[in-house]
């Protein structure tokens, strides 16, 4: 990828480009437990953004797509706004840089990347990671720090690109670190980082390919759950901020007093937070089969009292067990995308030959199969 990056912006715009690139993400266990205040546990992986960058002296920024095949100019300016949409998440980052009186000047620039589309792994987040931490290396001398580099890629997606997103995958995309997982308090902003070296085991996505429309409005459904069933515990116990804060016996104390749909998320939230804690204790002891059975746990939540899974997340998370996959879960949003699973090394051949048969069979379509490595995040090349 490099080569034909750095071919194509010699072809555009000459030589003297710097390479950027950062990553995109997984997360282990902690799912919906962002906007709850909450633990997520991250770690970013082998697939990314990678850029060709130079300044060019002028007001101006000129960047060509490979993917899109498309190059796009625009100022630096508010009313500059790009109408492509890609184009947007480049521009937002040099807009939030400026708000921190940060400095952006004009550069040429040509990216490309390999997150595959649509499997819920954070392309938009290695995005602006590259951006961010390239415009922070050559124009700030790294004045900025690195959560403030995730936050700007947080802003970009609020401001510029309409989604209210959390602050994990552009966490993940910048303090990303190669055979590590970092648990991120999304309430502190405190992180810590977890060696994760599974020998033995290979952790596999398992892509079913479709996307329910359910989505956006059956996610700020749950939302409001959470915050009812956090309202109805801080009457008795004011120092819970958000639902993480609270303990499962305060759940139990206020169930007359919310609806059984409401209880049902809030007892999943609370499960989650611990088992994250959980799955930590269990990599510093190198407890593989632990971190895998809080991973079906966490889909039986997600599933049952959550309900963000589908038919074909279960399918696959049920065939998962069926074949003595070490662990396995819905990733992400929900009502679509991919499963998550740990895999011992010598059941893995035959396990993704049985899914890929089996789901093709069962839905009329394959799944797609990506393995991933925990890679290195934003960094210069």
């Amino acid at each position: 990828m490099k080569d034909k990056i750095l071919a194509k912006f010699k072809a555009l715009f000459g030589e003297g480009a710097q390479v950027y690139a950062s990553a995109g993400r997984i997360n282990l266990i902690g799912e919906h437990t962002d906007y709850n205040g909450g633990y997520v546990f991250p770690g970013a992986i082998n697939f990314g953004i990678m850029a060709a960058i130079r300044p060019n002296g002028t007001d101006k920024v000129n960047v060509f797509s490979l993917d899109f095949d498309e190059k796009v100019q625009f100022g630096l300016q508010e009313e500059d706004k790009p109408e492509q949409q890609w184009a947007r998440y480049v521009f937002g980052v040099c807009r939030e840089v400026l708000k921190r009186d940060g400095k952006v000047e004009g550069f040429d620039a040509v990216f490309s990347g390999d997150v595959p589309a649509g499997a819920g792994l954070s392309s938009s987040a290695a995005l602006e990671s590259t951006f961010a931490f390239a415009i922070n290396d050559l124009f700030n001398n790294n004045k900025i720090d690195k959560f403030e580099l995730a936050r700007i890629g947080q802003s970009t997606e609020h401001n510029y690109c309409g989604v209210k997103c959390g602050i994990m995958d552009q966490f993940a995309s910048i303090f990303g670190k190669h055979g590590a997982l970092m648990r991120l308090n999304c309430k502190t902003g405190e992180y810590k980082y977890f060696p994760f070296h599974p020998d033995g085991y290979r952790v596999v996505l398992i892509d079913s390919c479709v996307k329910h429309e359910l989505a956006s409005s059956a996610y700020n459904k749950r939302r409001e759950s959470c915050e009812k069933a956090a309202a109805a515990i801080r009457k008795n116990h004011p120092e819970v901020e958000f639902l993480s804060d609270a303990k499962r016996l305060w759940l139990d104390e206020v169930r007359e007093e919310i609806s059984q749909e409401d209880f049902l998320r809030a007892e999943y939230v609370i499960g989650e937070v611990q088992r994250v804690l959980d799955v930590c204790d269990a990599l510093e002891r190198d407890d593989y089969e632990t971190v895998g059975e809080m991973m079906y746990q966490t889909h039986f939540g997600l599933s049952r009292l959550y309900e963000v899974s589908c038919e074909e997340l279960d399918f696959l998370n049920k065939l998962a067990r069926k074949m003595d996959v070490t662990g396995s879960r819905v990733m992400g949003g929900g009502f679509g995308g991919c499963t998550i699973n740990l895999v011992k090394n010598e059941l893995y051949d035959v396990f993704v030959d049985t899914a890929v048969k089996e789901f093709t069979q069962k839905f009329g379509h394959a799944p797609k199969v990506y393995n991933v490595v925990i890679s290195d995040g934003a960094r210069k090349l």
